[in-house]
């Protein structure tokens, strides 16, 4: 079955809250035809994302460009065009994520601001998540395993993860990579968006802070 979500517009606040507690259900994909494999339509501020670890199953990796909101600017001669950003896509179909960390930066009129959560602190209750999707521009781990790993994917079996092989193969690159489990450590991730089916925070902790500062 082909997975199809609808798009969700978010306000300057909506940022800070979509990607760490109500993205699980809000934020969704678009299959593209003819075009890239799909698009989110995202804010304008980037979020960034640290865990001790992630040992995810169903692992695919792609190429995107997601729409900014505002999701157009206009040109000199007046004519407006879409603000695209490029991004890669990472999904896993399940994952458990130690010492997860997720924070952003808002400029208010009284200062700049950082929102963070912390959650699966307890190695006993990591988080988990399921169907997880990520759009990110930069991705950082000490160590990143993968088994039964395929890059380049022509006939892709992605299916096995949170997409479907159709999401890669429509797109006229069709490039890919793909494994049956993937596991990082010591990750730092720098975020666009990201949605899951389901988004366990065990031992969560939400924190206000004045200033710039977050989880790296």
């Amino acid at each position: 079955m082909s997975q199809t979500y609808g798009k969700t517009r978010w306000k300057r606040f909506a940022v800070v809250m979509v990607p760490t507690l109500v993205a699980t259900a809000a934020v969704g994909v678009s299959v593209a035809q003819g075009a890239l494999a799909a698009s989110f339509s995202i804010s304008g501020s980037q979020f960034k994302v640290s865990a001790d670890s992630l040992d995810g199953t169903g692992f695919t990796q792609y190429g995107n460009v997601d729409v900014q909101v505002p999701s157009a600017k206009e040109t000199a001669d007046g004519q407006k065009t879409p603000n695209l950003v490029p991004v890669a896509v990472s999904g896993f179909k399940s994952a458990i994520i130690d010492n997860l960390c997720q924070s952003v930066a808002v400029a208010t009129p009284i200062g700049t601001y950082t929102l963070t959560i912390h959650a699966g602190q307890d190695p006993a209750n990591p988080v988990t998540a399921d169907k997880l999707l990520i759009d990110m521009t930069d991705l950082k781990a000490k160590t990143a395993t993968f088994t039964d790993i395929n890059i380049g994917v022509a006939d892709s079996k992605v299916s096995d993860g949170p997409i479907e092989a159709s999401v890669v193969n429509n797109s006229p690159d069709g490039f890919a990579q793909e494994a049956t489990s993937a596991k990082l450590t010591d990750v730092q991730q720098t975020a666009w968006a990201t949605s899951a089916g389901t988004f366990n925070l065990n031992g969560m902790h939400l924190n206000i802070a004045s200033g710039n500062t977050g989880c790296f």
